[in-house]
């Protein structure tokens, strides 16, 4: 018993230290030199994903493919300026508009248009990152709350330097932690039809 007990004590003890080597960053705590914040959004267990989500993968498969690509991008400067160029060409090419009530409870996901609502902004992000040979596994649609309380979407980037945040409301692009939202839930990486609770 006393055998079992220890060994578990240090499976624990080993599990807690790759723990911490992740959340870390990729250089880990290798020769105990301090590495750089790397902060990634931590999921918990499933959630109902948004049936507005749903639906728009129903109408739009190809939009909702799994592209077989990396879930972390290892980001470099000219990953950083696609990035910044994406963001910033969607927020200022696009109109801001909200659906109308009588469609489906005010919400209905659409990609490529010319004006919508946040989630509208976020998916024509990730489809124009995707035809620019970006990994739909790095790319996730979360929700939110912004500080008033109203339900927010974003894109959120998964990269070597942590999860970044395309958000129609800025031009730049942030750290998760560094934004003012309230995280909700957010989409899987390898199942778009998968949702996680944050």
């Amino acid at each position: 018993m006393k055998k079992t007990f220890v060994t578990l004590l240090a499976l624990a003890f080993t599990a807690g230290n790759a723990c911490s080597a992740f959340a870390a960053g990729p250089a880990g705590l290798a020769r105990g030199l301090p590495s750089p914040a790397v902060s990634y959004i931590s999921e918990k267990d499933k959630i109902i994903p948004p049936f507005a989500q749903v639906l728009f993968c129903a109408q739009n498969p190809a939009e909702c493919r799994d592209n077989n690509g990396q879930s972390v991008v290892a980001l470099d400067d000219k990953q950083m300026l696609q990035l910044k160029d994406v963001n910033s060409t969607v927020n200022r090419t696009m109109i801001g508009r909200n659906d109308p009530r009588n469609e489906l409870n005010g919400d209905v996901w659409k990609v490529n248009v010319r004006s919508g609502d946040c989630e509208d902004f976020a998916l024509t992000k990730r489809s124009r990152l995707i035809a620019m040979g970006w990994s739909s596994r790095a790319l996730r649609i979360a929700t939110a709350y912004t500080p008033s309380g109203e339900g927010h979407a974003v894109l959120v980037i998964r990269t070597d330097k942590g999860d970044l945040v395309l958000d129609n409301r800025l031009s730049s692009i942030k750290n998760w932690r560094d934004t003012d939202l309230r995280w909700d839930k957010i989409q899987s990486g390898t199942d778009p039809y998968v949702w996680y609770r944050l």
